[in-house]
């Protein structure tokens, strides 16, 4: 037993099946999203192109939430 604070794209399954439950639901505000800052376009290293990648959620998803 325990509390976490996770990503709901990450456990909306375990969520379904009741092998996880939902507590304390009215302080826990929606996730907006990664805000990430860095330096101009043309210096992104391709690690840092592909963790943004990664992260992105596509306009699709953020539409249907």
């Amino acid at each position: 037993f325990g509390l976490a604070y996770l990503i709901e794209d990450q456990v909306i399954a375990a969520l379904k099946a009741g092998t996880l439950a939902r507590v304390l639901e009215d302080w826990c505000p929606p996730f907006p999203g990664f805000f990430i800052y860095y330096p101009g376009r043309r210096q992104v290293s391709p690690a840092l192109a592909a963790f943004i990648d990664a992260i992105r959620v596509p306009a699709k998803a953020r539409r249907g939430r």
